[in-house]
């Protein structure tokens, strides 16, 4: 079984992330747990974490349908002392917010060498990251998203992913996301059946679908191998609607959020649908 939702506001309280999910037709979502462009933000009150779990239940979410991102500001792999223990502490936080909601995962950005190290460094500094994270915390997996590749950005190479994970000790707690939009523009070709297949073919190589946690489901206003990290609507953008009707029907992809974080919220039911629907029309040996 495939999860389908979208990235929601938390506007009042997470529990209304629940549901903005539930009126669009969801049975997944993602969510930020905090303001996504602030370093610090309101500590989680026993109400407004009763509520979530309360309505979690109600509508039968169960962690594992549930994708919460970090912030923005948090890079992981930060060349420099400061910004790096300023990172580290921001996603401890993020950790235990999801820790005190009953999630299981947290969904972030590996971070950026910002031409000040090497990339192998960097890559090294985030693993190490998570290495501490991991062990001040229990039960929430890291989940690692792939990224267009802009700037000092790490992550757009599968290779990267997975120099990341074979640094880190618990490697049952680390995880991939895998944006359709940001692999596009890092050069992964998702515009027909057999180039999406052949993407997902090559994740399964050099990281494995042992460590896919979750997905994001958008279509691409930036051109192929652009680096440039712009999403659109699905079949309104570069990549089409095949791809993403593969994707839908890889029995590889069973049992996670997928998740949209297109441009046009007032269509997500409809987006919600169709997926839906190519799933359902998948052919017996997929």
């Amino acid at each position: 079984m495939k999860y389908i939702g979208a990235h929601v506001s938390a506007a009042g309280g997470p529990d209304q992330a629940v549901a903005r999910a539930v009126e669009i037709g969801a049975d997944a979502f993602a969510l930020f747990t905090k303001n996504q462009r602030q370093w610090k933000g309101k500590p989680l009150t026993d109400e407004a974490i009763e509520a979530f779990r309360k309505a979690c239940k109600q509508h039968d979410f169960q962690p594992q349908q549930i994708l919460p991102h970090d912030s923005y500001l948090i890079n992981l792999g930060h060349p420099e002392k400061e910004g790096l223990s300023k990172s580290r502490a921001a996603f401890l936080d993020e950790m235990q917010r999801c820790e005190m909601l009953g999630l299981s995962q947290l969904n972030f950005h590996p971070g950026s060498h910002l031409k000040k190290i090497s990339e192998s460094d960097c890559l090294a500094r985030i693993a190490e990251s998570l290495n501490e994270a991991l062990s001040a915390t229990q039960g929430v997996t890291a989940v690692i998203e792939n990224t267009a590749g802009q700037g000092t950005n790490l992550g757009w190479r599968f290779e990267h992913l997975a120099e990341i994970i074979e640094q880190v000790d618990d490697k049952s707690r680390v995880g991939v996301c895998i944006d359709t939009c940001h692999a596009f523009a890092a050069g992964y070709d998702l515009r027909t059946a057999d180039t999406a297949r052949a993407t997902l073919d090559e994740f399964e190589r050099v990281v494995g679908f042992s460590y896919l946690r979750g997905m994001h489901l958008n279509d691409a206003k930036s051109d192929f191998a652009s680096r440039v990290d712009r999403h659109h609507s699905l079949g309104k953008g570069n990549i089409g609607l095949a791809g993403f009707t593969t994707i839908m029907q890889d029995a590889r992809i069973d049992g996670i959020p997928l998740i949209l974080e297109t441009v046009e919220p007032e269509i997500w039911t409809d987006e919600i649908r169709w997926l839906r629907s190519q799933a359902a029309n998948a052919t017996p040996d997929k």
